[in-house]
């Protein structure tokens, strides 16, 4: 079976520290729904084209259904509803290749 992915990228982010209680909410949403975070907050970026250098976000589900169901979870919506104003946000989920 495939692996799921959470892959968000931000572009613009205003004032980090105002993104403390949404990363708290959402540690604790992925990590409940089996979520691994592979890449996050100070890993290395060597971005090309119109590649964005900030902050880059990687999570590891052990399927695309259970990243899907991830996003859709009550825990995860708390941590949504918790995102501050004054940023951008790129956020997908993929399919891996088996």
């Amino acid at each position: 079976m495939a692996k799921g992915y959470w892959v968000s990228v931000y572009p613009t982010i205003e004032d980090p520290a105002r993104l403390d209680v949404y990363n708290e909410l959402a540690g604790v949403a992925v990590r409940a729904a089996g979520g691994r975070v592979l890449a996050s907050i100070g890993s290395r970026v060597d971005a090309h084209e119109a590649g964005i250098a900030e902050r880059v976000v990687l999570i590891e589900f052990d399927s695309f259904e259970q990243a899907v169901a991830a996003r859709a979870s009550a825990a995860y919506q708390e941590a949504l509803a918790a995102l501050p104003e004054g940023f951008e946000r790129d956020f997908r989920i993929i399919e891996g290749l088996n």
